[in-house]
């Protein structure tokens, strides 16, 4: 992209209002051919209600939008596709019991004496996917493929039509690395055929390989618009979140901890499957962190750990006394507690108020001939909720409803409420934004200052360093070093764990 390009499409004055709250004030946007764009900011900064407001899904209060030079008024969706601009979104929106094809040419299939020409279809859905790079069988069935292939023929779906913009709304929410790279691959692709790309990620080291340049809005205003190569992460979570970068810092514990009478757990040789011959060594009041890609064997662990697995080999130590975890309920009862990578299967309850999420894990350990009253529920909810900064409108409000940050902050008050003197976190801050992550990991932090120790598992690396006080690197189901934080980068802890077996 030069200098002095054009802006495919150039928002100005950009003002949305629900009632009396405005949603966005007065906000300016733009995006260049061949750019990879992200629009960055928490939950409630106004990054939803442009993006629908420049793809036709809500209608500006005030401001314009301009098209390759021209004033452009979208009435629907339909009309900012017909544009030029169209959207792939988190939840794909395919049918997965039609062919690739069909999805592909859906409502634009090419046609012979009135019935579909099914050969020309194929044809038309194999060029599609071949600019691509992609080796798919337009014939096969869509629900045959896994959901990276999935994603990526949905954005073949959209860049089949003459598309100038797209956008891509957390398209690597549910994708390993290797997954994710292929993602990259078809996006640089489309970025050298000259489409602007909007790219909606929480993941800020994505966000920094792929792309060019980033606009962050705070509280519905436009805080200012920056090329990704001169922004320093720090200044970005600053800009974002409108705090110092003391305040952002979480500050571990870091004191070294050896194997001993010091330690409050200590695992020896855990093994289950794959994964063989794992120590660990906890401290009270210690955050360890748990590093590794994807398939390491970092879940693996945790499991282990609290009693939903059982371990194969090994032995796990509590203040010097080898315990059995067999079961979650068992791991309770010697203060092991574990909050899933998983929040939407295996976590939250969102048919179930904030009151019943909250209590849930210790009704459960009561049992069902001692319930808890519902006032007693009611006001042991509303302590969490203030400790914790949750924002319900009111315990009452059921949990599916809440952000994702808020959702992660109930489950956290679930395990608390427990007592427990261990917390093993899996992937806490996964899919929230970017100041909800913040507030968790400070909170991680506060936890390990009050005397609980915490296993932190993180596939983002900046964040494994900054809340952890210690670090163990696992690698294909082995655990291979286990280091202080303060002694790594993000890059040297990265080159660690991507090293291969026969380098060690």
């Amino acid at each position: 992209m030069s200098d002095d390009a054009r802006p495919v499409v150039e928002v100005t004055g950009a003002t949305v209002r629900f009632l009396a709250e405005t949603a966005l004030d007065g906000v300016d946007f733009r995006m260049f051919p061949g750019e990879v764009h992200s629009l960055m900011g928490e939950n409630g900064a106004g990054k939803s209600t442009l993006i629908k407001g420049l793809t036709g899904a809500l209608r500006l209060d005030a401001g314009d939008i301009v098209l390759d030079g021209e004033p452009v008024h979208f009435g629907s969706p339909a009309d900012a596709q017909r544009a030029g601009i169209r959207t792939v979104y988190q939840e794909i929106d395919l049918l997965p019991n039609l062919s690739v094809a069909e999805n592909i040419l859906l409502g634009r299939e090419p046609r012979r004496w009135g019935a579909i020409d099914w050969k020309a279809m194929r044809r038309e859905a194999a060029a599609v996917l071949g600019e691509l790079g992609l080796d798919v069988d337009p014939a096969s069935t869509l629900s045959s493929h896994s959901l990276a292939i999935q994603q990526l023929i949905a954005i073949a779906r959209a860049i089949s039509a003459d598309v100038k913009v797209l956008v891509l709304d957390e398209p690597t929410s549910s994708l390993d690395l290797d997954e994710v790279a292929e993602l990259f691959r078809v996006i640089r692709e489309l970025k050298e055929r000259g489409v602007a790309i909007l790219f909606v990620s929480h993941f800020l080291d994505q966000v920094y390989e792929i792309c060019d340049r980033v606009t962050v809005l705070r509280g519905g205003k436009l805080v200012g618009e920056y090329l990704t190569r001169e922004l320093l992460r720090i200044d970005l979570v600053q800009k974002m979140l409108g705090r110092s970068a003391d305040e952002l810092v979480v500050r571990p514990r870091s004191e070294p901890v050896e194997s001993g009478e010091e330690a409050m757990l200590d695992v020896r040789g855990l093994g289950r499957g794959r994964l063989e011959g794992v120590d660990l060594v906890l401290a009270e009041g210690e955050v360890l962190g748990l590093a590794g890609l994807l398939g390491s064997g970092r879940t693996e662990v945790a499991r282990l750990l609290t009693g939903i697995d059982r371990p194969d080999d090994g032995t796990i130590a509590l203040d010097g006394v080898v315990i059995s975890p067999r079961n979650p309920r068992r791991a309770i009862g010697y203060g092991l507690t574990y909050s899933s990578e998983n929040r939407r299967t295996e976590g939250i309850i969102g048919e179930l108020t904030v009151r019943e999420n909250i209590t849930l894990a210790l009704q459960a350990q009561r049992g069902i001939f001692r319930r808890m009253r519902h006032s007693r529920q009611k006001e042991l909810a509303a302590s969490w909720i203030e400790a914790l900064g949750i924002r319900p409108s009111s315990t009452e409000q059921l949990a599916g409803t809440l952000s994702g940050g808020n959702q992660q902050k109930v489950l956290l008050a679930r395990l608390l409420a427990l007592a427990p003197r261990i917390l093993v976190l899996d992937e806490p801050t996964r899919g929230i934004d970017i100041g909800a992550k913040v507030e968790v990991q400070r909170l991680v932090g506060e936890l390990a200052d009050n005397g609980m120790s915490v296993v932190f598992i993180s596939a983002e690396l900046e964040e494994v360093l900054r809340v952890s006080s210690r670090i163990t690197l696992l690698r294909d189901g082995r655990a291979v070093a286990t280091l202080q934080s303060d002694a790594l980068t993000v890059d040297s802890l990265l080159a660690m764990i991507a090293q291969p077996d026969d380098g060690e």
